[in-house]
């Protein structure tokens, strides 16, 4: 008896690790069985350097098996354009905007805000989850907390944009917020551009 194969999800979203609970959840809002996620890890939002090559690997090993139909869950993400020459000369596209501050909040509305942004701490339900084990530890606050100045000195303001409405991970924010010494401020976001981005891509139309 000859062997059968399920034929691969029309789309593969290759994204980063901080965005990958939004991604399911967006899928789900929109009722989409043909996407297929893999993620980088999430710890690439330290190492922005990693995430052109290791998205140049994904693609390959995306076409490789199989997906004709491809897309990339970033924005640029610190990469200073070298994504968006991975992602030409794959013929992918990826998320429009700087990174993923931008989309939540909306890239039009990031822009029109001309700058006033350049002095805020951004916290996302990921970083509201993960504040401790994503930022604390890792640029070593917990055991260093003298190096609070060092890091964000710069910052006047921490801004919370929620993805959903957790009272939990608004208190988790609010603590982060604390701790850095930094003034909080809250605004829902839901998914900003990300949720039209998936749609878009799903439909084919990117």
């Amino acid at each position: 008896m000859k062997e059968t194969t399920t034929p691969a999800p029309s789309l593969r979203i290759i994204a980063c690790g901080m965005i990958a609970r939004e991604v399911m959840a967006v899928n789900e809002q929109l009722g989409f069985d043909h996407i297929d996620l893999k993620c980088l890890p999430a710890s690439y939002h330290h190492h922005p350097e990693h995430i052109a090559p290791e998205m140049d690997k994904a693609i390959q090993t995306a076409r490789d098996d199989g997906f004709e139909h491809i897309f990339v869950g970033y924005a640029d993400c610190g990469t200073a354009g070298e994504l968006g020459k991975v992602c030409e000369k794959h013929g992918v596209e990826r998320i429009e905007g700087p990174h993923c501050f931008s989309f939540y909040l909306g890239n039009q509305a990031f822009e029109e805000a001309d700058g006033e942004h350049i002095t805020t701490f951004f916290i996302t339900d990921f970083l509201a989850r993960h504040f401790e084990t994503f930022m604390k530890r890792p640029l070593g606050l917990d055991k260093h907390p003298e190096l609070l100045e060092m890091y964000f000195s710069n910052y006047t303001k921490a801004l919370y944009l929620a993805q959903t409405e957790n009272p939990e991970l608004e208190a988790n924010a609010r603590a982060a917020a604390d701790f850095l010494g930094l003034e909080y401020e809250y605004r829902y976001t839901g998914y900003g551009d990300l949720a039209d981005a998936i749609k878009a891509a799903a439909h084919g139309r990117i």
